[in-house]
């Protein structure tokens, strides 16, 4: 039996550029109690980010899926394999990542001490791949809520000065998340931890909120310190630099987070106060507007949400 699970999706070629620096910082960890489990979401067997793995870690058996088929789903096949083997904790992860040596068992140590924590998440500081140099710029330091159900990184583009290593958290980041499995048992939903409805993005948002409303902890553990090459950013700024932002964007990462958005306010419309319900009811209005407006290709995503409307799980209070 081991006591943590860490798991992390390949895609081929386009990750085979960071595992080089990924796999050995992961190999050279202080924390060695683990098992690592690894999904391919490619459509070819045979890659370099196959055999790159297989040189690190030569234990460690890839699951090849023959098709992408997303982050929720493909988290949710390694944590129920993870909860199979006994694991105490999970280490969802991406692997365009670097990590300092002690950062897992730092987290590790946290999540020992306080029974309370359902998640941890380190200090994600970016990383600029290109001349591969770490920076003191804050990536996330954690998941917080701000109205009508969004979410926003904890410090994101900000100069690390330790300002946020007290910050209260909803859940972490997706990018370097620890779950206690024990918590993950309680929310899950069938065969589901992440909502599989949410192929990629907003769905580390999801499970922060659902493991807050059923009672769980966070925390922020800000000696943990990995690095991170983000691509999308911007979780809840202000207008005009969500707006900014949304150039360097791919449709459809913006097309996952507008459907993924939704899902989320009818997921957890009935615990919601009017207050609430007035902010998400304007906020949905805003963001209808600026579809109109702006990216009129956003306005197919309202006719999946209605083809998906039976399928979504509507959150139901836990019984304490």
């Amino acid at each position: 039996m081991i006591k943590l699970a860490i798991g992390f999706i390949i895609y081929g070629k386009t990750t085979a550029k960071y595992l080089p620096y990924f796999l050995p910082s992961l190999k050279k960890q202080t924390f060695q109690d683990s098992q690592i489990f690894v999904i391919d979401n490619n459509k070819k067997q045979d890659h370099e980010s196959n055999r790159l793995i297989k040189k690190y870690f030569s234990e460690t058996e890839v699951e090849w899926t023959n098709e992408n088929i997303g982050f929720a789903r493909a988290y949710n096949k390694m944590i129920s394999k993870a909860v199979k083997t006994g694991a105490k904790y999970f280490l969802a992860i991406n692997n365009d990542v670097i990590l300092e040596t002690n950062a897992i068992e730092k987290m590790i140590n946290e999540m020992d001490s306080d029974k309370e924590l359902g998640s941890a998440c380190p200090k994600i500081l970016r990383w600029q791949f290109a001349g591969n140099k770490k920076t003191d710029i804050i990536d996330s330091c954690g998941i917080q809520g701000i109205s009508a159900l969004r979410f926003k990184d904890v410090g994101q583009g900000k100069i690390d000065c330790g300002q946020f290593d007290n910050a209260k958290i909803l859940g972490p980041s997706g990018a370097a998340a620890m779950y206690r499995i024990s918590a993950l048992e309680k929310i899950r939903n069938n065969s589901e931890y992440f909502d599989e409805l949410m192929f990629m993005y907003e769905e580390d948002c999801d499970l922060a909120y659902i493991l807050a409303l059923a009672g769980y902890k966070s925390k922020l553990v800000a000696d943990a310190i990995i690095y991170h090459d983000r691509t999308a950013s911007a979780k809840g700024l202000k207008n005009l630099r969500v707006a900014l932002n949304r150039k360097n964007k791919s449709r459809q990462i913006k097309q996952w987070g507008f459907l993924h958005k939704h899902i989320i306010f009818i997921k957890y419309w009935d615990v919601l106060s009017a207050k609430q319900k007035m902010e998400v009811l304007w906020f949905a209005f805003r963001m209808f507007v600026f579809a109109v407006i702006f990216e009129q290709y956003l306005l197919k995503e309202y006719a999946k949400l209605l083809r998906i409307r039976n399928e979504i799980k509507i959150f139901k209070k836990y019984d304490k």
